[in-house]
């Protein structure tokens, strides 16, 4: 197989051997101990862990609904499609957030974007083919996600779209399954070779003059391969626990719901008074990393209350508990980013 080239300022120790995802755990550990603006409540870790196992949850198998499924190929296409457009769906200051209508039912944020690529792909359109991707116009974008209100970054999803095209025309034949092919059945080196591969999967920040891995929308895809293979094929990885949870704006809405998160008085005032946060800055770098940290905390306490939950499956029961009106009652923070 063709090797996918590599950007030369990506080569670092990320990409080195087995140790790239226990790298995002130890340097969110790090921001996390140093954080001035963002600190864990392990009390309320526990307790919520203790409120988790009550209630004896039981990860569904993959929603097949509100997915496309085709050939096997086609839904590794479509899914590397979905997680390269996976992002920012809340709406500009006085702007309606976008919608969709599937079937009679209206449908919102990632939810909508998965239902538009399938209506997209069985309307015919070759979301599938490589050299569709990497000619994509924004027009062309704009009516696959057409519906109501403002869908923000639309130039930089019509770019993230025409890169993996390319990427994909230039290196792996047009086919994005021998993308996933070239990892090797590891979650972990699909990760890897996502982010050094792909711009757009590129999710590192700074916090006092480190680097700090996220890789949201890379370990996302794995999970989500995973997912709708049932674990095999090209969802079979060997080292789906290696994955941390998602970093996102949801997550964090839920853990500072509970008191697991808590904020310092200036950064509460402006995530409760919707004001932007910088991508990259100190503010936001601390509520993604503390979140993350939280989730591994979350996942000890339950492994030793006998829930042996990885982290992407605490994450799925964050997230879902964050589409309810209780997690609601005080905002998610804002920033204006690609990476989530």
């Amino acid at each position: 197989m063709k090797q996918i080239v590599l950007s030369k300022n990506k080569v670092d120790e990320f990409g080195k051997g087995h140790r790239a995802m226990f790298e995002v755990r130890e340097r969110v550990k790090r921001v996390a101990e140093k954080s001035r603006l963002v600190r864990i409540n392990q009390e309320a870790v526990q307790a919520f862990a203790g409120q988790i196992s009550s209630q004896d949850i039981r990860i569904p198998a993959w929603d097949s609904h509100h997915h496309f499924r085709g050939s096997d190929e086609e839904t590794v296409a479509y899914l590397l499609v979905l997680d390269t457009l996976n992002f920012c769906f809340w709406p500009p200051p006085g702007k309606s957030r976008w919608e969709i209508e599937y079937e009679g039912r209206t449908f919102s944020g990632y939810y909508a974007l998965a239902l538009s690529l399938k209506r997209a792909i069985e309307q015919g359109m070759p979301l599938a083919d490589a050299g569709y991707l990497a000619g994509m116009s924004l027009p062309e974008l704009q009516r696959i996600l057409a519906g109501r209100g403002e869908l923000q970054l639309m130039n930089l999803r019509v770019e993230n779209v025409r890169e993996l095209g390319r990427v994909l025309l230039e290196s792996l034949h047009g086919r994005a399954h021998e993308l996933v092919a070239s990892a090797g059945h590891s979650a972990i080196s699909l990760v890897r070779i996502l982010g050094r591969a792909l711009s757009s999967f590129w999710d590192v920040a700074i916090h006092d003059g480190e680097e700090v891995p996220f890789f949201k929308r890379a370990q996302l895809l794995a999970a989500d391969l995973h997912g709708a293979f049932d674990g095999r094929n090209w969802g079979e990885f060997h080292d789906m626990e290696e994955l941390t949870a998602f970093a996102d704006y949801k997550l964090p809405q839920v853990l500072r719901h509970v008191g697991v998160l808590k904020y310092a008085e200036a950064l509460a005032d402006k995530v409760d008074g919707l004001v932007l946060l910088q991508a990259g800055s100190r503010e936001e770098v601390e509520i993604r990393a503390n979140t993350v940290w939280a989730v591994e905390l979350l996942r000890r306490e339950l492994k030793s209350m006998g829930n042996d939950f990885t982290s992407p499956a605490i994450d799925w029961i964050l997230w879902n508990l964050g589409q309810e009106d209780e997690f609601r009652a005080r905002p998610y923070h804002r920033t204006v980013t690609i990476f989530y």
